[in-house]
């Protein structure tokens, strides 16, 4: 159902009443020491760490009654001199695990050498953390380790998401002082793309304010990112044409008996009915995220109709599993089924700081989130505004994803009217093209998008070494 643009910010009187109170208690509660945990080792893994990690909670809300879990990881380059970034994961639900043993996180799960028992971790040769600073957050409250202390605590929205973590960033800051001075970049993918936009915004309210501390924001950056419902969603059918998944006739029929619009059918337009249903049989055996990649060949239940939710689609195949099957698989899903063993485990749960009782099952993602509600469809008028500032934005999509395709993204780019500054163009990687990029730019912004071949949803997860290479040239502001 669409919402007028002034809806869009907030849905509630009392989201509004909260951020007020939040804000205020921010100032309240600031001397309170979060809870910090150093971790020097962790179950399945050989020997010490390697590398700098933290973990803790930052509370956050009315009475500090929603309590934010976080993972820290140092630079393993120079944490005086690169940039400090805040990761948020998509979903909404997902935990900061995800990203970090998925995406681009020091650490990965084993699930190539697993045999039974507790999953192992190995290190990730292209983790971000090689050139920056990153503290995943476990965000929205309810999402992985992130609690609350009371009923009204637990219910969030994207807005009041986006404001817990921008007082969750002001608090982490000046707990460790020695980021003070950082060069800050706010990150996410996937649905995350509502929530950076808005928190980016947060910020420089707050900075326009002269709150405390000061934030040395200097750009922002989104995978595969969701950003305005209609837009991702609706491109989903010109993409799979582009991509071969559907044929000339499929589309051109799919095109002029709906209207270009895939989104809002209407039951009575049989032909338009008929047509999206041919373009369903087409993609029920395709997956959604990496078109190349097999869906699980384990999975048993046979599908009839097309599930465009990639949360839902992933927790029906992890249902799947059957504990004597998991040696003989190898599909993605295997590491995400993984995940839930080893994070569940009490061990791991007392090593990673951990409070006992505060969540009863660990989650990648949650599948269902009744207590949150998706008050923003579209970030589109925060990114034309954000445009206005002196910020910098990389975009990237993997070009393989249909669940928010690159078609999408591109296009709604494009229509916030920033001049291109330097036109479609391979980027490359040990003389390989890694996939292509065009730059806009304006007297006060710039904006990079950038897709990487053969990546799915999202990017980092299989293409991670051109990843980190762009990351890697972005932050350090070389052409990619």
């Amino acid at each position: 159902m669409a919402r007028q643009s002034q809806t869009l910010l907030c849905n509630s009187r009392t989201d509004i009443l909260r951020m007020c109170l939040s804000t205020l208690l921010l100032l309240v509660f600031s001397h309170v020491a979060a809870s910090q945990t150093i971790v020097d080792t962790l179950p399945g893994f050989p020997g010490k760490l390697p590398f700098k990690m933290e973990t803790g909670y930052v509370g956050v809300g009315e009475m500090e009654d929603v309590q934010l879990f976080y993972y820290f990881f140092e630079s393993e380059r120079d944490p005086t001199f690169d940039p400090l970034v805040l990761w948020l994961t998509g979903g909404p639900g997902c935990s900061g695990f995800s990203a970090i043993a998925f995406e681009n996180g020091p650490l990965a799960i084993a699930y190539d050498t697993y045999t039974g028992g507790l999953p192992s971790l190995k290190l990730n040769p292209f983790s971000w953390t090689k050139v920056a600073s990153i503290i995943y957050i476990d965000a929205p409250v309810g999402s992985g380790f992130s609690y609350a202390t009371t009923n009204e605590g637990a219910n969030t929205s994207d807005t009041l998401s986006a404001h817990q973590s921008y007082i969750f960033l002001r608090k982490w800051l000046m707990n460790h002082p020695k980021f003070l001075g950082s060069q800050i970049y706010i990150g996410g993918d996937s649905y995350s793309g509502i929530i950076v936009p808005l928190l980016v915004q947060n910020i420089l309210e707050g900075i326009e304010s002269g709150l405390k501390p000061s934030i040395d924001l200097q750009g922002y950056l989104l995978g595969n990112p969701v950003t305005d419902y209609y837009v991702d969603q609706n491109s989903r059918i010109p993409f799979v044409h582009r991509v071969s998944l559907i044929s000339d006739a499929y589309y051109d029929d799919a095109k002029l008996y709906c209207e270009g619009d895939y989104m809002n059918i209407e039951p009575n337009n049989t032909l338009c009915v008929t047509a999206m249903q041919n373009i369903k049989q087409c993609l029920l055996q395709i997956k959604l995220t990496q078109i190349l990649e097999p869906q699980c060949a384990f999975s048993s239940k046979k599908q009839t109709d097309l599930e465009w939710d990639i949360i839902s689609q992933e927790a029906n195949v992890i249902n799947s599993l059957e504990a004597n099957k998991l040696p003989e698989l190898h599909c993605r899903e295997f590491g995400y089924a993984l995940s839930y063993k080893y994070m569940n485990n009490d061990t791991v749960q007392s090593a990673l700081g951990v409070r006992n009782g505060t969540v009863e099952t660990w989650s990648r993602c949650l599948k269902t989130f009744p207590t949150y509600t998706e008050n923003v469809e579209s970030t589109l008028y925060i990114h034309k505004n954000l445009s206005k500032t002196g910020l910098r934005a990389l975009i990237y999509s993997g070009d393989h994803d249909i669940s928010v395709p690159y078609v999408g993204t591109l296009n709604w780019i494009r229509s916030l009217e920033i001049p291109v500054f330097d036109e479609w163009r391979p980027w490359y990687l040990d003389g390989q093209v890694a996939g292509y990029q065009v730059k806009f730019m304006n007297e006060h912004f710039r904006l990079t998008y950038v897709t990487i071949k053969g990546g799915g949803h999202t990017a980092p997860e299989y293409k991670p070494e051109e990843c980190q290479a762009m990351v890697d040239r972005w932050f350090a502001r070389y052409p990619i």
